[in-house]
């Protein structure tokens, strides 16, 4: 089976079966996956600066890991993807959690300081949601219907989109205005949307940006005309993830694991954790036994617990290589 989204994140074609759960949004991990085992005892202290996505899942492993390496100190700062890049410029984190690709201007800084370029680990996968109220009645939208609601350039060519009965809600909802949720700029969420979703545009003034992942889902929640984005792990049962088309009228796609892997589902994405790694030179040990933890079978099992997409066996194959 072709992967075409792993194509397009440069990883390659991946094969292996795929293990959908009965929920709509989980997956289970498959079981050629190995599962943890420490190779060395380790010690010291791993500091984790980045993203605001990532930051339960790096909480949810630096406790598993802590539970196997109790002398191992992991502090954990979840602020935006942008504030990573600094943080392994500085010396400052050993882990840069991103949920977007460092960007060419990031990477240019970080080559001047190091003489090399920095290395992305691919450690979940994420379908980037379009969330709305639970009780409203709309399924599903185009990416050039969200491109009209967010963005004010609206490169997607559609007109402005103020109202829900715009994108074919009747009744009460005919003239009631849309209520737009978003992140800050320092969120990788917010750059990856803008890029995909936007077109590269630029977002409404209006947009209510909020300081983290879980707070556009509960004003969402809270707000019966509400429309945000962020990633499927923040899923709650008080909104509901819109199915998404690349273009009006062409066929939408639920953001589940299958659609993700294959390609069909417009905003699926890899999230990554960047390093400093010398090349031809693997990670120093405490990185590395992070990493196997990370990348094991339980390590993916806490990225289904967190509602986030789990790696396939060739893709794991493909990240532990990365450290080496």
């Amino acid at each position: 089976m072709k992967f075409p989204l792993l194509k397009k994140l440069s990883f390659g074609l991946a094969t292996g079966s795929l293990m959908l759960s009965s929920s709509l949004f989980a997956a289970e991990v498959d079981s050629a996956i190995a599962d943890y085992k420490a190779s060395k005892n380790v010690n010291g202290t791993l500091n984790s600066i980045g993203s605001d996505t990532l930051n339960n899942l790096m909480t949810l492993w630096a406790e598993a890991f802590s539970k196997v390496h109790p002398s191992v100190k992991i502090q954990i700062e979840g602020k935006g993807s942008s504030t990573a890049p600094p943080a392994l410029i500085s010396g400052t984190a050993q882990l840069g959690p991103m949920s977007r690709k460092m960007k060419n201007e990031e990477i240019e800084k970080f080559e001047s300081k190091y003489g090399f370029t920095p290395t992305p680990i691919g450690v979940a996968l994420d379908s980037l949601a379009v969330y709305v109220h639970r009780d409203n009645p709309i399924k599903a939208l185009s990416l050039q219907e969200v491109d009209a609601i967010f963005s004010k350039t609206k490169k997607g060519g559609l007109m402005d989109i103020a109202k829900w009965g715009q994108v074919s809600l009747t009744g009460e909802w005919m003239n009631a205005p849309i209520s737009l949720y978003g992140r800050n700029s320092a969120s990788g969420t917010y750059g990856y949307f803008k890029k995909k979703a936007l077109f590269k545009g630029d977002y409404k003034d209006k947009v209510k940006e909020q300081p983290g992942s879980a707070s556009v889902v509960m004003g969402i929640s809270e707000d019966l005309y509400g429309v945000g984005y962020s990633g499927i792990g923040y899923k709650t049962s008080g909104v509901k993830a819109l199915a998404l088309s690349k273009t009006k009228g062409a066929e939408s796609y639920v953001p589940n694991y299958d659609n993700v892997l294959k390609g069909k589902y417009p905003l699926g994405r890899m999230l990554y954790v960047y390093v400093v790694k010398k090349p031809n030179q693997p990670v120093n040990d405490l990185v590395k036994e992070f990493f196997k933890l990370v990348l094991s079978k339980r390590g993916q099992e806490i990225v289904v617990k967190d509602g986030y997409l789990p790696l396939t066996p060739k893709l794991v194959d493909m990240q532990l290589s990365l450290l080496e």
